[in-house]
């Protein structure tokens, strides 16, 4: 596996750019930004882009996709249930100051048990709502790595407060289908550092059982 991860935006948005070394097939997850520089990766690689995947509809994460849509021909894939917040996105520019991207186009909703897929390489689709009500997270089950969007970070979780939001949903995701996965699988948040499932089930303290922000 080719994986690449840039931090875009002013939000440093962890955008993944996943390629088959053999067939040169690639996914790209969450480009919210700095496309150019995106591209250049493509191309460092010689890669292929098959699919963007957008892992929840926030504009951090898919400000880029329709420019990255343009320059590839690849189409865009998201969760249906977050096409409203697609439609938002004038505002969501407004709340951090950014010019706004203008319309995303989707081309494919994904939901739970879907597969995305370059060349050999096959991820799991994860449907995990809480940030958003379409949050998926991606899992590759032969390279143990799992592509989390904003559902969980090193040391927390992606934040509820905002519209789609719900505290109770992404503590179920979360200890319903992201704990599920073997404790060695790689964590690639949406921003800040990679971790792991089995280094957060230890120490994440939204995560542990005996805590009361588990059951608020």
């Amino acid at each position: 596996m080719i994986h690449e991860i840039l931090p875009v935006g002013p939000l440093q948005c962890n955008c993944s750019v996943i390629g088959d070394k053999t067939s040169r097939e690639a996914i790209v997850i969450d480009p919210g930004d700095d496309i150019q520089d995106v591209l250049a990766l493509v191309r460092k690689h010689n890669l292929q882009v098959k699919q963007i995947v957008v892992t929840h509809a926030h504009i951090d994460h898919v400000g880029g996709a329709m420019k990255l849509r343009t320059a590839t021909g690849a189409p865009i894939l998201l969760n249906q249930n977050d096409y409203a917040l697609l439609k938002m996105l004038d505002v969501q520019a407004a709340w951090i100051g950014v010019p706004t991207p203008g319309k995303v186009e989707v081309d494919h909703s994904l939901g739970q048990a879907d597969t995305v897929k370059a060349g050999a390489l096959e991820a799991n689709v994860i449907h995990t709502p809480g940030h958003t009500e379409g949050s998926i997270c991606l899992y590759f089950p032969a390279d143990k790595k799992l592509i989390a969007g904003d559902t969980l970070f090193a040391g927390s979780i992606g934040r509820t407060d905002l519209p789609g939001g719900s505290y109770e949903k992404i503590i179920r995701s979360l200890h319903n289908q992201v704990l599920a996965l073997p404790d060695e699988t790689v964590v690639v948040p949406g921003h800040g550092p990679m971790t792991t499932i089995g280094a957060e089930r230890e120490s994440n303290p939204f995560l542990q059982k005996n805590n009361p922000l588990t059951s608020r």
